[in-house]
């Protein structure tokens, strides 16, 4: 059995191959990102689904793709969990951009590759190689167009009082905005970047509000500016994306990438169907 992942910072979506390519079965799990939790927690997040703990010793091969999975120390730490819960597997961890290029980008062909989910990130792919240009320090610093970016947004303005007041009332019936309960999910509780993210979904169901469209717009302009504009052959090749961020919000993401003269590529919110494509090609 191939088990292919695709994890990111909220959830992970999983999927089971026979040897000849036939789906066995589709599950989720919670998301697995090796820089925000502890072992014990992604060893529950595995235990506690019904389908992986049934099969996991017929499981021969593991292809994951995580959130966090950048380092070698990050990739040693899943492939040790990934070992003791998978006895017979051998576990092939990488990060999530390849996730997105592999279920986007052809082998062969050239273009960059985000991710605008619960965390962002940017990199070239030259048909066979992975490039980077800026290296991500995490969600507080960076992440930009991010559904944690935008929901740290909107919680500061309202803080600051420069959420219009109807949408400020609208937004205090919609979440518990109490300070104390704010910083327990920030500072106390496990995936605070998760929790930030949770805030986007107000942004995408009033998005046709002036302030939540002007919030968009510099969110999306500053993604281009600060990751897609490091690479020299940023207007020439095709701009692909994965994420909820740039599935739900794909005309306003289309609109700034024209107005900067970018090749809009493939947007997906979910990169998983594309890995299963990918994987059954080099079975």
């Amino acid at each position: 059995m191939i088990l292919i992942v695709d994890s990111g910072a909220t959830k992970s979506d999983w999927i089971a191959l026979d040897d000849k390519g036939n789906q066995l079965f589709l599950t989720q799990t919670l998301g697995l990102s090796p820089e925000v939790l502890t072992r014990e927690v992604i060893e529950d997040r595995l235990a506690n689904n019904f389908e992986l703990s049934k099969n996991k010793e017929k499981v021969t091969r593991l292809h994951f793709y995580g959130a966090g999975c950048g380092t070698d120390r990050m990739k040693s730490f899943l492939r040790d969990i990934f070992k003791d819960f998978f006895p017979n597997a051998k576990a092939d961890v990488k990060e999530d951009t390849y996730a997105a290029i592999f279920s986007t980008t052809k082998i062969g062909h050239q273009g960059i590759v985000c991710i605008l989910g619960t965390g962002s990130n940017c990199s070239y792919y030259d048909g066979h190689q992975l490039f980077q240009k800026v290296t991500s320090l995490g969600y507080i610093p960076m992440d930009d167009g991010s559904g944690n970016f935008f929901g740290r947004k909107l919680i500061r303005d309202y803080y600051f009082h420069k959420m219009p007041q109807d949408l400020g009332i609208k937004f205090a019936k919609e979440y518990n905005l109490d300070a104390d309960v704010i910083k327990e999910n920030l500072y106390k509780q496990p995936n605070p970047n998760t929790y930030l993210a949770t805030f986007a979904r107000f942004l995408i169901e009033n998005k046709e509000h002036p302030y939540s469209k002007g919030v968009i717009d510099k969110g999306f302009q500053q993604f281009v500016n600060n990751y897609i504009m490091q690479f020299e052959l940023a207007t020439k090749v095709p701009i692909n994306f994965v994420g909820s961020i740039a599935h739900y919000l794909r005309d306003e993401l289309i609109t700034v990438l024209e107005r900067n003269d970018l090749v809009v590529g493939v947007i997906r919110q979910r990169p998983i169907e594309g890995l299963m494509e990918f994987h059954r090609e080099t079975i």
